[in-house]
């Protein structure tokens, strides 16, 4: 009898502690939606798609494997954010900072980054080809196989042509 309630309690207890993160995740979403603020919030693997963010402040957020989509983040503040294996494509980033970003890996296929501040932003492995980089600022950006066909780069700083 005891082993067994030992068992259950043992089986059970991982599924209750994931329980709440699940909660906090969507419980951050909503405030996001709602406020268009959510500094330091997890949003891992949050189904954002055509979402409208523009001048979202998501400093610090987690939006690692997150599904943005289409979405309007124009002018929102992505400052230190993880965004590792987010999509990304067609998504609207003109004038977002993205400064220390972390996007390896992250799908920005047809993405609109005009203007956008990728200063320090980690890009190694993300898919770029086709997005609009025109005076985005990639000084110091880590580029290591990202790849830019087709991508529109007039203006761009921090890319060797």
């Amino acid at each position: 009898m005891k082993l067994t309630t030992l068992l259950t309690a043992a089986i059970s207890m991982p599924i209750m502690l994931a329980a709440p993160a699940g909660a906090e995740s969507s419980a951050h979403v909503r405030r996001l939606l709602e406020t268009k603020e959510c500094v330091g919030c997890d949003l891992s693997g949050a189904k954002l798609r055509g979402a409208d963010l523009r001048e979202a402040n998501l400093q610090r957020a987690n939006l690692r494997g997150a599904d943005l989509r289409g979405a309007k983040l124009g002018g929102a503040n992505l400052y230190v954010a993880d965004l590792e294996c987010a999509r990304l494509n067609k998504a609207e980033l003109g004038g977002a900072v993205l400064r220390f970003a972390n996007l390896r890996n992250a799908k920005l296929e047809s993405a609109d980054l005009n203007g956008a501040n990728l200063r320090f932003a980690d890009l190694r492995g993300a898919n770029l080809e086709k997005a609009n980089l025109s005076d985005a600022d990639l000084m110091m950006a880590e580029l290591d196989f990202a790849k830019f066909k087709g991508a529109i780069v007039q203006g761009a700083m921090g890319l060797s042509h």
